[in-house]
């Protein structure tokens, strides 16, 4: 019994971490089309599917939604998996590849970083300001060159977190894809009805919202925790310990001033919008951002998934060695 515990573990280990490395290729080489996970794609048509039947305006109706609409499809991505492994493994794989390619996705929003930066690099302000209001859904005309590099860096760590990091460490800690399918799902959902409140739209966001905060407080924690070690550590310690609690969202926080002291730059601090100065407190420690920021932000995330990969790596070695 115990052998065979110690060959299932190896196997999972192997299969994850093939599965990771494939569909993470497959998302380079051919990005998700944006209308998957956009605003008005499919999953917000589905979001919108359950809304329509079951928003009443109380918190419980919007209980009753999110589990109809987000346990189901974890079921299905469970169960999927158990039977194609039966059937044959490289099936098994074959559906981790697919899940995980229809739900990481970085590079649907990576695009606007990369044009961003060229932008900036080149002395193009405006198609600067342009690329990030399309990638924030906001006008940005008055941002200077400084703060659309400190807002694109914000952009970048909260979208591999949500797209990427986050992910990963569902997708290992449950059977199959159903952890991927659980927290995408989750991160959506509390984006469409935790982000409204509307008195038409009621309280029927109020658990989404609550929901993704549990279901992402483990994530959060750990993709700060590999920026720390990725980057300056000291700082990023320092930055969480001292500067999180200070943005309007914990786990923003968390994530933004670990980045930022791991990359010694200043994010956060007031923007230029709409005529008007947006107050928000200082993330990091260092210097302002620009363009070579930028680099160095692309780089601090690569390295973050060199290290989730390694990790994986390395608890499939020891299980191997172990049997």
């Amino acid at each position: 019994m115990h052998e065979n515990r110690a060959i299932a573990r190896i196997k999972f280990c192997r299969m994850s971490l093939l599965s990771l490395i494939v569909s993470l290729l497959l998302e380079q080489a051919r990005p998700l089309p944006e209308s998957v996970w956009a605003p008005n794609g499919w999953v917000a048509r589905y979001a919108q599917f359950f809304e329509q039947r079951f928003n009443a305006g109380e918190v419980h109706h919007g209980t009753v939604g999110w589990l109809v609409a987000v346990v189901p499809p974890v079921m299905v991505a469970a169960f999927v998996y158990y039977i194609l492994y039966l059937v044959q493994p490289l099936l098994a794989l074959a559906w981790n590849i697919l899940v995980l390619y229809l739900t990481m996705g970085f590079r649907q929003v990576s695009h606007y970083f990369t044009e961003t930066q060229h932008a900036l690099q080149a002395g193009e302000l405006e198609q600067a300001r342009e690329r990030v209001g399309s990638w924030r859904g906001r006008l940005s005309d008055r941002l200077s060159s400084s703060e659309l590099a400190r807002v694109s860096i914000e952009q970048a760590l909260l979208a591999s977190h949500r797209h990427v990091f986050a992910v990963v460490l569902w997708f290992i800690l449950m059977p199959g894809p159903s952890g991927a399918v659980l927290y995408r799902l989750a991160n959506h959902l509390a984006a469409d009805w935790g982000g409204r409140s509307d008195a038409e739209f009621g309280a029927f966001g109020v658990f989404s919202r609550r929901a993704f905060e549990l279901i992402d407080w483990l994530p959060v924690r750990c993709t700060a925790i590999a920026f720390s070690i990725v980057g300056d550590f000291e700082d990023a310690i320092y930055c969480w310990r001292t500067q999180a609690a200070r943005w309007s969202d914990l786990a923003s926080g968390i994530l933004l001033s670990s980045g930022a002291g791991a990359l010694g730059v200043r994010l956060g601090m007031p923007l230029h919008e709409t005529g008007e100065v947006v107050e928000r407190p200082e993330m990091g420690l260092g210097d302002d951002a620009d363009a070579d920021f930028m680099q160095s932000a692309t780089g601090l995330i690569w390295r973050t998934l060199v290290l989730f990969l390694l990790l994986l790596a390395l608890l499939w070695v020891s299980s191997w060695v172990g049997h």
